[in-house]
């Protein structure tokens, strides 16, 4: 099932794995490229060895292709030197403009996709040099960089890039998802709430199971509320006592929020984490982990079941297979 976006990068099936930040480590994202797929790292929030550690582990896993991503609300041109460095060949760019760092990762090789949320910004990212574009609806989870919903956002993008490949994401987490949007002119999905659910996921039991039991009406968009250590960033997450908390007491702005400052668990590997903290419930996460960012987008209601990486994909993408055969005009 191979596409223009598959050629571009070097992968068998036209499904990414989305880079959620805590919840993606060296396993998974490997599990997804060995699969036929494109793993992609979340590494712009920790130090340099660290990022070389993962890449290194990743490498250990799989011979594929698979993607580092590097968020550029955060100064990462140090975290992409290593990149380049240790030989990366995909080099993913989200939320801001990435243009600075985008021929030096072009010149040393790599690949460059970046994350949009509009035609414009993705007007703009291909005349920079990306190869491939990322349109990002709104339904999707964790931080959301548009407004518009993926079914009116990927045509519009596809018709303002031309030839280089989109790939759809926000809300698909199965194959009539990925068929629907191979069907507007994408060349891929870009998944991550269903792979919440997979055996090769970094987070703890309770956000997992909170993931199976959910349906699509259990998230909440917000422009600013899980926002300490990442502010201003507008994100999807599941509906929980913090956020209730927050809508009881009125909404009010950061500084006035009900237990803001308070310790609500702790992580050997995080120290303290504070209620409406940007982060992602890990394993060795203990305390009121309901309360916690628990990311996710809006295709909860097709996440039932622990599965591994490889199965899901050979699910989501043999299903879309069947569908647009039988497809007629």
């Amino acid at each position: 099932m191979a596409s223009s976006f598959c050629e571009c990068v070097g992968v068998e099936l036209p499904v990414v794995l989305a880079p959620m930040g805590g919840a993606v480590g060296a396993k998974l994202a490997a599990a997804v490229s060995n699969a036929g797929g494109l793993g992609v790292l979340p590494l712009w929030g920790g130090d340099v060895e660290n990022l070389r550690k993962v890449v290194r582990q990743t490498k250990s896993l799989t011979a594929k292709p698979f993607a580092v991503n590097l968020n550029m609300d955060f100064p990462q041109e140090k975290l992409l030197d290593a990149c380049l460095d240790e030989g990366v060949p995909i080099i993913s760019f989200f939320w801001r403009d990435p243009t600075p760092l985008i021929r030096k990762a072009k010149d040393a090789g790599a690949i460059v996709l970046h994350s949009v949320g509009d035609a414009e910004a993705a007007r703009k990212a291909v005349d920079s040099g990306v190869d491939a574009i990322v349109a990002q609806g709104w339904e999707a989870g964790g931080h959301v960089r548009g407004t518009v919903a993926t079914l009116p956002l990927v045509p519009a993008v596809v018709d303002a890039v031309g030839d280089v490949p989109v790939i759809a994401a926000g809300g698909i987490a199965d194959g009539r998802g990925l068929a629907a949007v191979l069907a507007l002119g994408a060349s891929a999905a870009w998944i991550g709430t269903r792979f919440l659910a997979s055996e090769e996921v970094e987070i703890h039991p309770d956000y997992q199971q909170r993931v199976l039991d959910a349906s699509e009406n259990d998230t909440t968009h917000h422009n600013d509320l899980f926002n300490v250590g990442w502010p201003d960033a507008p994100h999807r997450v599941l509906r929980n006592s913090t956020v209730d908390l927050w809508e009881t007491e009125g909404r009010p702005p950061s500084g006035d929020r009900p237990g803001e400052g308070e310790v609500i668990a702790r992580s050997p590997s995080r120290g303290e984490i504070l209620r409406y903290q940007s982060y992602t419930p890990g394993p060795d996460a203990e305390g009121n982990i309901e309360a916690l960012s628990m990311w996710a987008g809006q295709g909860l209601s097709m996440v039932r079941k622990v599965q591994p990486a490889a199965e899901i994909i050979n699910e989501i993408v043999n299903d879309a297979k069947s569908i647009l055969n039988r497809v007629t005009v």
